[in-house]
C-alpha cells in the first residue's frame, strides 16, 4: 500500500531540529521524499507498523504534526504530476 506522510516539526529549537531531521529520516527509510516534508512511503502492513510507531515515538505531540494519507494498493491512477523532478517509479527498470 501507499502512504504518503506530511510533517511539520517546530524548529525554533535544537531539539525540534534534531526532531525534524530524525522524522526525515525516518521517512527516508521506507520511501521517498516529493517535497520539503511529504514522502510517498510503499509499505506492507508490517513496516507500516513499524514506521508509524517510530514516527510517533520521534514527534513531540504539543508541537509538531503528522498526518498519514492512505492511497491504499491501486495508487499509480490516483496521482498526477505536474512540474519539476518526478518521483521515481521503482517498479520500472533502474538503471544503477
Amino acid at each position: 500500500m501507499l502512504v504518503l506522510i506530511t510533517y511539520d516539526v517546530k524548529t525554533e529549537t535544537s531539539q525540534g531540529r534534531k526532531r525534524l531531521r530524525r522524522i526525515a529520516r525516518a521517512c527516508q527509510d521506507f520511501g521517498q521524499r516529493v517535497q520539503y516534508s511529504v514522502f510517498e512511503c510503499e509499505v506492507n502492513p508490517a513496516q507500516w507498523t513499524a514506521l508509524r510507531a517510530r514516527l510517533l515515538s520521534e514527534y513531540e505531540e504539543s508541537e509538531d504534526s503528522l498526518r498519514f494519507y492512505f492511497l491504499g494498493t491501486n495508487w499509480k491512477r490516483r496521482i498526477e504530476h505536474c512540474g519539476a523532478r518526478p518521483a521515481t517509479d521503482f517498479d520500472d527498470v533502474l538503471i544503477v
